[in-house]
């Protein structure tokens, strides 16, 4: 991107934080995109059905475990249900907000590149509805899976036919997991606690509940870090440098610098 649309660096290198108007109307603009992409996809039931057993086949022939296996530890109660869906549907937006809202406020070059590498990751991912469409484990029979969301609630979908607000035939990629794994990839790469390794449980407990709740096969989440990994590998990362004062400093790398320098420090 231009000089227009990303923040300068100044004369020590350190780059600036964006301007919050501008940011809050490309953020607000990512997301817009995101639902109206998804919604502009909607249909093609049977090439989704079709699809969905292609897929179930192809992670039995690859001895994928079975999404089966993770659902039967959610359905021991009701509790344990209701809180998988509730996690589906509240943490999803909410999490990767405070994420953006945290870098902006506290390592804005992180936040530049995190914006730039979720940008990347959904505008991506918004093609695969169009040459993929994909039903969900919990619309296809042959699983055997339950639907948690309608059985025990809550739930943020209605029936297919008269759902206007999403696409519940792009379950792939998953873009909650993709998400939340880059929430975890950002958070320990801009952070320096022992303890930051510890935002891997975010990704880890999503990955359970979109499998456990039937809203995605395993093999949804697998191609959203495939993605992930491109976008991380293309988008340089900030660089962590010392100052002579001792105080820590954040700019962009250059074009040739694809390395995180001091992020452990």
């Amino acid at each position: 991107m231009n000089a227009r649309t990303e923040p300068a660096e100044g004369k020590t290198g350190a780059i600036a934080r964006p301007p919050l108007l501008r940011e809050l109307l490309l953020v607000a603009g990512l997301f817009l995109v995101y639902k109206l992409g998804r919604q502009l996809a909607t249909g093609h039931t049977g090439e989704a059905l079709h699809n969905a057993h292609r897929v179930w086949d192809f992670e039995r022939a690859v001895h994928l475990p079975g999404e089966g296996s993770v659902q039967s530890l959610l359905l021991h109660g009701d509790t344990l249900a209701r809180l998988a869906n509730t996690y589906y549907a509240t943490v999803h937006f909410p999490a990767t907000v405070a994420f953006l809202v945290w870098l902006y406020l506290r390592r804005p070059a992180h936040y530049v590149w995190a914006r730039r590498v979720l940008a990347t990751l959904t505008s991506a991912a918004l093609v695969l509805p169009f040459v993929f469409p994909l039903a969900p484990p919990r619309m296809l029979a042959a699983t055997g899976l339950v639907d948690t969301a309608r059985v025990y609630g809550p739930s943020v979908y209605g029936p297919p036919s008269s759902d206007h607000l999403s696409n519940q035939f792009a379950a792939m990629p998953s873009l909650h997991f993709g998400w939340a794994l880059m929430v975890a990839v950002g958070l320990i790469a801009a952070t320096r606690s022992r303890r930051r390794w510890l935002w891997l449980l975010h990704p880890a407990i999503t990955l359970l509940v979109i499998v456990g709740t039937a809203n995605h096969y395993w093999l949804d989440a697998i191609v959203a870090t495939a993605m992930l990994g491109v976008a991380l590998a293309v988008i340089h990362r900030p660089v962590r440098t010392v100052t002579t004062a001792g105080r820590t400093q954040e700019a962009l790398a250059p074009a040739d610098e694809n390395v995180l320098v001091g992020a452990g420090r």
